[in-house]
């Protein structure tokens, strides 16, 4: 057999798609044949939010490579999208098999330093990003100077007026412009049984934040009041969230009739949010998923800066009236995080801005 290693289908250890899809052989005749001729690497490990809001640089890799296999490495392999020709967990399998390989470029965006440690191994032509400098993360060139103070100098990223979109494309020595986040495939149509009885527009309340970012979570009394304060509008709500959120969502829907189905895959959690005609969300991965589907997000944030978001639909951003002293604090200082001050009177506000009935 002729066989094409080239060809971007092409596993080595199974038939490819193509042949067990059509029954084609692995040769230079192959109708399906996509020959590659580069190799990529990102790096972006975590966190899943940080993961999915990274993937529009997908589609300037494929107009400026197209190919190119582009490889991904992290934690969570699971949220990129089909495009992604190989993802890779941070595994030692993995890695033994990237120390193999030789890349025309990879993008290191994590500081972390076992993933700037394996940009200085691996055998890379191009890069961007981090590296270790005597044995510590630092910038690689000079478009990542600024990428890399926002991350050690507070007084330096509150000054920041770039959202992450346009650090990362900087990073790059490219231009942002408005390439999306891309998701991986899901079924749309997943949960259209239970939602068929909804009366007014939907809007989903992601009542969690993680747990390592407790400083932003909003009380439990102001989902209730506002949950109470949408209803009564006639907006129909739907609870949001995972394991970590479960029981909370179970009692605030018990206390209210919210609607609330559980937690669910990431897929499936993709389809859930689908159904929403609106999020209210702090920063999490639920709010990162809603840019991916364009949806209206009314985000309540108290100890990022601002400027560091964008929307690819009508949005809004809530924070407390004085400036928060925990700012990327995981758990405020003062004993009550400033986020409680966010009434929900002034997020229904908000609400009826971007999705009036």
């Amino acid at each position: 057999m002729d066989v094409r290693y080239d060809c971007r289908y092409f596993k080595g250890t199974m038939p490819c798609i193509p042949h067990k899809d059509h029954g084609v052989e692995c040769n230079s005749n192959c109708e399906y044949l996509d020959s590659i001729d580069q190799n990529i690497l990102i790096i972006k490990l975590g966190a899943m939010g940080d993961v999915i809001r990274t993937t529009p640089i997908i589609t300037r890799l494929k107009n400026e490579y197209p190919n190119g296999k582009i490889f991904w490495l992290t934690y969570f392999p699971e949220v990129l999208p089909e495009s992604v020709d190989q993802p890779m967990g941070f595994r030692n399998e993995d890695l033994v098999w990237l120390r193999s390989l030789d890349f025309i470029m990879a993008i290191n965006l994590d500081k972390e330093p076992e993933a700037c440690a394996l940009m200085n191994q691996l055998n890379i032509q191009n890069k961007y990003g981090f590296g270790l400098t005597k044995g510590m993360p630092a910038p690689l060139n000079e478009n990542a100077n600024h990428k890399f103070l926002t991350g050690i100098s507070d007084s330096y990223s509150k000054s920041n007026t770039k959202h992450y979109l346009e650090e990362i494309f900087e990073l790059c020595c490219w231009e942002y412009k408005d390439e999306e986040y891309l998701l991986p495939k899901y079924e749309p149509n997943e949960f259209n049984i239970e939602l068929k009885n909804v009366d007014g527009k939907v809007i989903g309340l992601n009542t969690g934040c993680g747990g390592r970012w407790t400083s932003r979570k909003w009380p439990n009394n102001s989902w209730l009041t506002l949950i109470n304060l949408l209803q009564k509008e006639g907006y129909t709500v739907l609870l949001l969230g995972g394991e970590n959120e479960d029981e909370q969502n179970k009692k605030l829907s018990g206390e209210s009739g919210a609607e609330y189905m559980g937690f669910f895959s990431f897929k499936q959690f993709i389809s859930l949010v689908e159904k929403c005609n609106a999020v209210v969300s702090t920063v999490t991965m639920a709010m990162h998923v809603a840019i991916g589907l364009r949806k209206p997000i009314v985000l309540l944030n108290n100890i990022f800066n601002p400027n560091e978001f964008h929307f690819f639909a009508p949005s809004k951003i809530v924070g407390p009236d004085k400036n928060c002293d925990c700012y990327y604090l995981p758990e405020c200082i003062n004993g009550r995080s400033c986020i409680e001050e966010i009434s929900a009177e002034k997020v229904l506000a908000e609400i009826k801005m971007i999705l009036p009935l």
